[in-house]
């Protein structure tokens, strides 16, 4: 799929390297930013960094995000999804962005009308559960 200005074999390509970093950060029982996942696609890929300074680059971001969380499920089935983009946050910041729940709520994960403790419960159980399913030792925030 094309969009935001890219081509759908770059999606593909970003799609990959991003699902590929975001599971050796779970295997080493870690989360990451979105500004280091952003620096290690253009590492990996040779593709043009996404710009958090423009509200479209960071939807594009957001859109790069659900395709990996959609083909990790697809390559890792499970019976309670889990959503590898539970791994990303904000620099400085301690959670999911608000896109992470709205896509959580799309796929039925996550109650349309679940409290702020509510939304911090899944996130924290969709990491633990992330690092555990990668073999993570010890998981670390």
């Amino acid at each position: 799929m094309s969009g935001y200005g890219r081509a759908a074999d770059e999606w593909d390509l970003l799609v990959e390297a991003g699902r590929q970093f975001l599971i050796e950060r779970a295997k080493l029982g870690k989360v990451t930013t979105y500004t280091e996942l952003n620096a290690t696609l253009v590492r990996r890929t040779g593709c043009r960094a996404f710009d958090f300074e423009r509200a479209d680059e960071r939807a594009a971001m957001g859109h790069l995000l659900g395709m990996i969380v959609d083909r990790d499920q697809a390559g890792a089935p499970s019976c309670s999804p889990l959503m590898i983009s539970a791994l990303v946050h904000y620099l400085g910041a301690n959670d999911a962005g608000p896109g992470f729940y709205e896509l959580a709520k799309q796929l039925q994960l996550l109650p349309k009308n679940a409290s702020k403790a509510e939304k911090e419960m899944f996130w924290i159980r969709q990491v633990n559960r992330l690092h555990a399913r990668h073999g993570a030792t010890q998981a670390q925030r």
